[in-house]
This record gives C-alpha cells, sequence and structure tokens, in this order.
C-alpha cells in the first residue's frame, strides 16, 4: 500500500461496490471496503477494529487509531454509496476514469474517496511524532439510516479533542447543517362501488383536506422560524409521494403521503412533528382513528458547532476559507455526541453528489493534503 500512488488508491477504493439502499435489490455489504481500509491503515501502524452492526448482516464500522488514550483528532466519513442509474451514466461507475483533469466514479467524492486522501496526507507525516491519538472512523449507511455513526454515538468509546467529516464541501469548513426527517401519513377510509359514495369513506378526499393542512403548516414554517444561517432559511417540508386507490369506479380505501422534513437547530425533530401533528389534529377529530402517522427512518438532528472555536479557526487557517452553513445533512450530529469540537470538510463539491459521472476535481488533491497535514500536526504532534 505505501508503494501505491494517490490514482491507485483511489482506483481500488472505487472498484469495490458499497451501495447502501432500503431497497434490497440494491443494497450491499460494504465488508470489502472496510478489509480494504484495515489493510491501508494497518499498514500504516494504525490498531484496526471492526465491529459488526447488531441487526444488519453485511455491515460494518472501522475504527483505525495511531497512538494511545483519549483526546487528538478523529478523521470521519462513510464507506457506502448511493445507486446509480446506469442508464445515465457514460462512465463505469466502478472504474475510476482520469479525463479533463478529473477522476470520475461512484464515490469519488461522496464519499469513498476521502480516505485515499488521508493515506496519501499521511505519507508526509511521522507518525511517531505524534503524542496524541489519530484516529479513522470508517462508517456503514450514512446514505440510508445512518446506522453506522448512531451506533458509533451510542457506543460512546471514542473520545477525540476534534473531529473533522470529509463529505464534499468545497474544501469549506462547515458549522451547521439541517437535519433529515421522511415521514409517512396514512388515511385508512372504507371502499366501496363508487356509485353509492355515501356507502364508503375516500381515503382520497380525507387526504386531500390533509394535504392542505399540511400546506398551511410549510408556510408557517417560512413565516415563524427563519434560520438566516442557511440559503433556505426555514425549515422545509416538501410532499414527495402519493399513492392511493385502484379504480375510478371505487372509493378508495387508502392513500399514503410521503414528505420530507429539515430541521434546523433551533427547532429540532421532536418539535417538527409535533407541529404535524398539530396540524393535522382536525383530521383525526372529523373522522377518529382514518389518520396514522410513521418515520420512514429515524429522524436525523440538525448540527452546529461553535463558529469561533479552535477546530473551525484552524480549518478556516488552512483552507483558507470562511466557514458557511448549508442544507443537506451528514453524519456530524451523532459524532458531536463524542463531546468533540466537529466540523465537515472535505474535497469535491456537493453538486456533483448522487449525480451521475460523479467525479472529483484534481485541483483538490494537493489543498486537501495540506488542509489534513496542518490539522494532524495541529492537533496530534
Amino acid at each position: 500500500m505505501a508503494n501505491q500512488d494517490f490514482f491507485s488508491l483511489y482506483k481500488n477504493i472505487i472498484a469495490i461496490p458499497s451501495i447502501s439502499s432500503t431497497d434490497p435489490k440494491w443494497d450491499q455489504s460494504n465488508q470489502g471496503v472496510i478489509r480494504l481500509l484495515a489493510d491501508w491503515f494497518g499498514q500504516l501502524g494504525f490498531q484496526c477494529d471492526v465491529t459488526a452492526l447488531p441487526d444488519l448482516p453485511g455491515k460494518y464500522n472501522l475504527v483505525a487509531t495511531y497512538g494511545q488514550g483519549e483526546g487528538g483528532l478523529l478523521l470521519a466519513g462513510h464507506t457506502d454509496t448511493v445507486p446509480f442509474d446506469q442508464g445515465a451514466w457514460r462512465k463505469d461507475p466502478f472504474k475510476v476514469t482520469e479525463e479533463g483533469n478529473r477522476l470520475y466514479g461512484l464515490g469519488t467524492i461522496d464519499m469513498k474517496g476521502f480516505f485515499a486522501f488521508i493515506v496519501e496526507a499521511l505519507k508526509g507525516i511521522d507518525l511517531k511524532t505524534l503524542n496524541k491519538p489519530l484516529r479513522i472512523l470508517a462508517t456503514a449507511d450514512e446514505e440510508t439510516t445512518m446506522a453506522g455513526a448512531r451506533a458509533i454515538a451510542a457506543a460512546a468509546e471514542l473520545k477525540p479533542d476534534y473531529a473533522v467529516i470529509g463529505e464534499p464541501t468545497g474544501l469549506v469548513p462547515v458549522v451547521a447543517h439541517k437535519g433529515h426527517m421522511s415521514e409517512a401519513i396514512r388515511i385508512t377510509g372504507r371502499s366501496g362501488h363508487s356509485s353509492d359514495p355515501a356507502n364508503g369513506i375516500n381515503a382520497l378526499e380525507i387526504m386531500h383536506q390533509a394535504m392542505g393542512q399540511v400546506l398551511a403548516l410549510q408556510r408557517s414554517l417560512k413565516d415563524k422560524y427563519a434560520d438566516h444561517r442557511f440559503a433556505v432559511p426555514q425549515p422545509t417540508l416538501n410532499l414527495g409521494y402519493i399513492q392511493g386507490g385502484d379504480s375510478p369506479n371505487r372509493i378508495c380505501g387508502c392513500c399514503e403521503l410521503h414528505i420530507d422534513m429539515r430541521p434546523t437547530p433551533q427547532v429540532g425533530p421532536d418539535e417538527l412533528l409535533g407541529l404535524l401533528k398539530e396540524a393535522l389534529s382536525p383530521i383525526e377529530i372529523h373522522q377518529p382513528g382514518c389518520l396514522h402517522l410513521q418515520h420512514l427512518h429515524e429522524p436525523i438532528p440538525a448540527y452546529a458547532c461553535d463558529d469561533s472555536s479552535l477546530l473551525v479557526r484552524e480549518a478556516e487557517q488552512a483552507s483558507g476559507k470562511r466557514a458557511e452553513s448549508v442544507n443537506y445533512c451528514t453524519e456530524a450530529p451523532f459524532i458531536q455526541q463524542l463531546g468533540c469540537q466537529t466540523i465537515v470538510m472535505g474535497p469535491g463539491h456537493i453538486a456533483q453528489a448522487h449525480q451521475p459521472d460523479e467525479y472529483l476535481d484534481l485541483s483538490f488533491v494537493e489543498p486537501t493534503k495540506a488542509v489534513l497535514q496542518h490539522l494532524i500536526r495541529r492537533f496530534c504532534v
């Protein structure tokens, strides 16, 4: 591994499929990537601990540690990728293609490639000079349930002073982001023949009323809960999916709506869910027992850190970029539960993530390596 150049590192990690998806036909184990990373960091002298995630066969976390004790720096990333649209990709998603000063491939920036950056940065550091531990965390299923990061937070065994999550931020330190909630609203009516509407309870009609209430909530979030750290200031609410009925000549007996909500640091998941329940309460009063709410996944809270903290100042100095807040979400709120100053900062741009022909612009290589080396020396030497 030590003799592999940067391109070879990238090529080898991208070549191992590690898709996570709620759809079983897409979902894959991340074990191959974890084994590769354990080999990389093991050869560098790190102690590598691989942990299987409970109740998730084939899913693993890796913690690689150089040094002893608590404190120091944690460099974190996820090993999974999103699924890909084969018809939209012009290049092989599992074969790194270098073209036009770019490296193309699934996971080049989101975000398996970040681990190759860490290895490349470590080649320029004498690890024997470290007097604080350096840890590398590689997690499973960030793109779906964040089960890997949740398990690390629940175990609470890591105690770093500082943590950097290498998501593609354009090498800008990110100090706050929104959370994510996916909620199902299910209306259960009573089916019947369309020739006599009184003999049934039309779930579509009730859902129409429910959607009116949800859209009123959407407007109120914009008016009442602005947080101007974000380009989109309010907690957002999106109607994303609806299904109901089976035939025009039957009264619809069931209808389901899926919505996406994005909590902010000021308005958390519990409060947003409470506002949703309050908005839908007239439906329940008018048709008792017809409405059911359900999480499509466990809510992901928003994240924010002190933008004047030492880690932020050092990251700004090393990158030459001012800290920002973003609308997407990461594993940061779970890593932050370890009690460490936490930022999100990595190579590549979020605009390329989850897109056909995902790519890393090679202009990020030297600056990212320099930033990582600066932070390792600052917090571990």
